[in-house]
């Protein structure tokens, strides 16, 4: 059985002529799905009554069910969900000056092992299907009553070990008739799968790309990240510069600023050299400290002393405001602290 939420219009469109149906129809449903909110097909009354028991039985629609929700201070909302397979996932809302972003999970687990990561705490079980990436969106604008405006692939998980089911979610929340989520509303974060930057160069649709860095040398990210022992620095600088060339797109560098680790002056000199040249952003982020791994968060001072140098050197970067940092900010604590209960 086909599970709804994962079907783009093309798949849609493709049932319907299958069954011998005008594949118009597949407007009608996405309009019903993400415009009106049907949970059933029988609440949608422009749909033959004779067709509707057919789609109920070959579609199926699924839920997610809310475990907790902690709330910050400043806005940021953080749910804990339950899959059919009992298995959790985190999403986060966070609030905006230009409107409300939700960071989604796209696997149970993960298996890159960033060391400073709490994602990581917990192997890969598996990859989210299309149809829970997008559940992820809806179950947080019914529990909010929000709408989302922006989406950021960040959650649990490499996006780029679920490539294909993480493509859908994009083009099935970029649907005009649906959520019509901006192209370039949306961005998707790698910590460096070299062979999928490639490929996501000739991806169709503009949505960003972030690019986990948080290093300027391979002796540090050997130890951080161990995807660079795959895929050195060298070879992501090359990539980048070819998705860059290929799409005439800027990327984010998001770089964690961790204490005695990669927060040095030197260090953001290094960082300077490595992309000079290259039409990118770079994301300072405070690190948020995780009880199981040894790193701390670079002091302020650190943090502004880095920033004020890449500034010097000309490169385009912000320092992030903190957000969630009253609640269990790094991604993955909620879930890991809810799997102890029964471990």
């Amino acid at each position: 059985m086909n599970h709804i939420y994962g079907m783009t219009e093309s798949d849609i469109k493709n049932y319907f002529v299958s069954i011998g149906e005008k594949p118009y129809r597949s407007t009608q449903i996405i309009e019903w799905l993400y415009r009106k909110n049907a949970k059933s097909f029988a609440e949608m009354t422009n749909i033959k009554k004779d067709l509707r028991p057919r789609l109920a039985e070959d579609l199926k629609f699924d839920d997610l069910e809310l475990v907790r929700k902690q709330e910050s201070k400043d806005g940021t909302i953080k749910f804990l969900f339950r899959l059919a397979d009992m298995n959790l996932i985190e999403t986060v809302l966070m609030t905006h000056d230009y409107g409300y972003s939700v960071c989604v999970t796209t696997e149970v687990g993960c298996n890159m092992g960033c060391q400073f990561c709490a994602s990581g705490l917990k192997k890969k079980k598996r990859n989210l299907e299309t149809y829970e990436i997008v559940l992820q969106i809806l179950k947080v604008s019914e529990l909010t009553g929000l709408r989302v405006s922006h989406i950021v692939v960040m959650g649990i998980g490499e996006p780029f070990d679920n490539y294909e089911n993480v493509m859908k979610f994009l083009e099935i929340v970029n649907n005009p008739f649906g959520l019509e989520i901006g192209q370039r509303h949306m961005t998707v974060s790698t910590c460096g799968i070299v062979p999928k930057i490639y490929e996501y160069a000739d991806f169709p649709l503009q949505v960003n790309l972030a690019i986990s860095l948080h290093a300027s040398n391979n002796k540090t990210r050997d130890i951080l990240m161990p995807i660079n022992k795959a895929y050195k620095i060298e070879e992501l600088i090359e990539a980048i510069r070819y998705y860059i060339d290929k799409t005439n797109r800027r990327v984010t560098i998001e770089y964690i600023l961790i204490e005695n680790v990669n927060d040095s002056i030197a260090a953001a000199n290094e960082l300077a050299d490595l992309l000079r040249g290259l039409n990118v952003y770079i994301n300072l982020i405070p690190y948020n400290e995780v009880l199981e791994n040894p790193y701390k968060r670079s002091p302020l001072e650190n943090r502004q002393r880095f920033y004020d140098a890449l500034k010097k050197r000309g490169l385009n970067v912000t320092l992030r405001r903190e957000q969630g940092s009253d609640i269990d900010a790094a991604c993955g604590q909620l879930r890991s602290k809810e799997m102890k209960k029964y471990e």
